[in-house]
């Protein structure tokens, strides 16, 4: 019988007996040392150098897989020399790694929602398991999959074949029918005993509570609205968002626990707005200082979101009549009474420049114009929500900025002079820069103007926290730090400021999670995950594919639509849905959740590019018949080739060549060898990384 030892492993006493390996304790002992080339059936080799560890007073590193455990040995993988060698090992390794971890919509994400996985279950008519998946990251997915400008769908490969896949409307159309169900909230964790206070109920406020909620803490969510849901209630109009969805939504994150307190104005002085204006009877605003609402919780999150809309720095842009674009589409959302006049000017190109204009439209305004600087092409609106303000009968006038606004004799705004434009050079974001023509302008009649062109935070109220030039709150990048102990900041109020809500929400999840760890004890930065990533020519993606149309969302008429705000879109049916879906590539790694590589390489931030060179030729091959193999993959661990032979007693593959043209070839000279294969399949089952792919029977993919 062995004797039993002592090892202490990342500052981890463990006990284990004489024979065992460095990483054999750990494993038993649940302490995770990364490792590629160390398998439980073969004998120990040590090749990756991943698993290197430093033994205290030793004099070189070990390799964790193939070193012998002594007893009292101390050791660690955390060492700056280990950490170093291991971040070495993993970058050579990356940096002749060729293939696609996650498909391109999945990076395109800000939230990087696992796209093509719900996409997939779509296409099988499985929605309930691809909302699942889409809460795993994002917690309003029938919301966001109707607003979203889908930054995931530029990414989408499909385009070279010939249009994206619709992927924000199935996203929605698979949420409203688990709604439709009886909806789908994940068990959350037991209760930890530790309270957040969230301040804004907006999608980065709600997605941190949703998180949070679900490792079992208490979350309080506040906000000076009458409602939750922030932006995506009181910026979106009813006609793009019904707030029956966003409803069915909030009511399931509020399921998992979570308080929801509306009407509380964080800031005991005077504050920036009237909120009390918006609540009758019994609901009005309270108010609280920041710090004494802070002290109420183990941990506090400022989400407050972007409220104010920025002027437009013009004469007379502070007459009465002249709206912000924000404060606008609040009023409606409320249901307040606007008389906005017959003539309308929305100034700027922006989608809430869109949604302004549509909505001064609904509001019965005889003309409406969209006046912009720069032309239709610059414009950052969705191409479809220009196309359809126009079919509504909204004018634009391109190339056109407001220089002063004139007072009628009722000290109203009644109209406005405009400069002319052209296109210069381009600027920082790479538009070419409007400048004006000198001497020429135009002088058109306005009941009323909107400014929409951009939106700035409102800090009154959250004195303390350390802010930017700009005014937003500083949160660190990864960590979401402010300067204040305990307290984190997400989504539109800090750093850059506004963008849009699936960045928000990326923003609210990622400090969820380091909140979680604060609450844990723990001090955690989030690591910028590397992943491979195929560039394939247009061509490539192409080749030898069907063109098929990409599904069309049904319209409500422009006639109907102009009139109302019911929604404008009218959904799409099942068959559509998942024959829409059927259009994906599934573009990502097959083996991308039991790719150890993958695993591995989270841990550590690493930088392959440091040693970018000459690569391993990436070609797919089939020689074993049932399995495919991916040179582009292979990182030459030589795993495959150990089970063949030592395992398995055939050695059908072999190790070829030698220095950097080594790959693993198929050797044998046995006629009978496929047919052995297709019931074997070890070296594809042991594999680390997604170099070999199990085919179906007679597959050729």
């Amino acid at each position: 019988m062995n004797n039993e030892i002592t090892v202490t492993i990342n500052g981890h006493v463990c006990k284990g007996t004489e024979g065992q390996t460095i990483l054999d304790i750990a494993e038993a002992n649940g302490i995770y040392i990364a490792n590629l080339c160390h398998n439980g059936e073969l004998g120990h080799y040590g090749g990756c150098s991943v698993c290197v560890c430093e033994e205290e007073g030793g004099r070189r590193l070990l390799r964790a897989c193939a070193t012998k455990a002594r007893d009292g040995q101390v050791v660690s993988t955390e060492t700056e020399r280990a950490s170093r060698s291991r971040k070495i090992a993993l970058e050579l390794i990356m940096s002749d790694h060729t293939g696609d971890c996650l498909g391109p919509c999945v990076h395109g994400c800000p939230n990087h929602v696992h796209v093509q996985d719900y996409i997939q279950a779509i296409a099988h008519g499985q929605n309930r398991d691809a909302v699942q998946i889409i809460k795993e990251r994002l917690p309003l997915p029938a919301s966001i999959g109707r607003v979203c400008p889908h930054p995931c769908e530029t990414e989408c490969r499909r385009q070279y074949v010939e249009e994206p896949v619709s992927i924000c409307f199935l996203k929605a159309a698979a949420a409203d029918r688990v709604i439709d169900q009886g909806g789908y909230v994940p068990e959350p964790d037991p209760a930890t005993g530790k309270t957040v206070g969230i301040i804004g109920g907006g999608p980065a406020g709600l997605t941190a509570a949703y998180f949070l909620a679900l490792s079992g803490h208490q979350v309080t969510v506040v906000d000076a609205m009458p409602q939750m849901g922030g932006m995506l209630r009181y910026g979106i109009p009813e006609y793009r968002l019904p707030k029956a969805t966003l409803d069915a939504e909030l009511a399931e994150i509020e399921s998992l626990g979570i308080t929801y307190e509306n009407g509380v104005h964080i800031g005991v002085d005077e504050p920036g707005k009237d909120f009390r204006a918006l609540f009758e009877g019994d609901g009005f605003a309270k108010n609280i200082s920041f710090e004494e609402f802070r002290k109420g919780f183990d941990a506090t999150i400022v989400a407050t979101g972007a409220w104010t809309s920025s002027k437009l720095r013009c004469e007379g842009d502070d007459l009465p009549g002249v709206w912000d674009g924000i404060d606008l589409l609040e009023r409606v959302a409320l249901g307040q009474k606007l008389d906005l006049g017959d003539d309308v000017v929305i100034v700027g190109g922006g989608n809430t420049a869109m949604d302004c204009c549509r909505t001064a439209v609904r509001l019965g305004v005889k003309n409406v114009s969209v006046v912009y600087r720069r032309t239709e092409a610059e414009m950052p609106a969705e191409q479809v929500e220009i196309d359809e303000a126009r079919e509504e009968g909204v004018r634009f006038r391109f190339l056109r900025n407001p220089n002063r606004v004139i007072a009628g004799p009722d000290g109203r705004v009644s109209e406005v002079e405009l400069q002319v434009m052209e296109l210069g050079e381009p600027d920082a974001s790479g538009r070419r820069r409007p400048v004006p023509v000198e001497g020429q302008t135009e002088t058109i009649p306005v009941s009323s103007m909107v400014a929409a062109i951009g939106q700035k935070v409102s800090t009154v109220g959250f004195e303390g926290l350390e802010l930017t030039d700009w005014r937003t709150i500083v949160a660190g990048k990864n960590t979401y730090k402010t300067n204040i102990e305990g307290v984190y900041a997400c989504g539109d109020n800090t750093n850059d400021g506004a963008g849009i809500a699936i960045e928000a929400i990326a923003e609210g999840r990622y400090c969820a999670q380091v909140v979680d760890a604060y609450l844990g004890g723990m001090d955690l930065v989030l690591p910028e995950p590397y992943y491979s990533k195929r560039n394939p020519t247009a061509e490539e993606v192409a080749e030898g594919r069907q063109k098929e149309a990409r599904a069309k969302m049904p319209v409500a008429p422009a006639a109907e639509r102009r009139t109302n705000f019911e929604p404008v879109y009218l959904g799409f049916t099942d068959e559509v849905m998942q024959k829409e879906a059927q259009r994906c590539l599934d573009c990502g790694c097959f083996d991308r959740y039991e790719c150890r590589l993958l695993d591995t390489i989270h841990h550590d931030e690493i930088h392959p590019e440091r040693f970018a060179g000459e690569m391993h030729e990436a070609y797919k091959e089939q020689s074993l018949v049932c399995i495919e193999r991916d040179q582009g993959k292979c990182i030459l661990c030589g795993t495959c080739v150990r089970m063949c032979e030592e395992e398995v007693g055939k050695g059908f593959i072999g190790l070829q060549g030698r220095g950097f043209p080594t790959s693993i070839e198929t050797i044998t000279v046995d006629p009978d060898y496929a047919d052995f294969c297709k019931s074997c399949k070890k070296c594809a089952e042991a594999c680390p990384t997604g170099a070999l792919k199990i085919l179906s029977e007679g597959s050729t993919d």
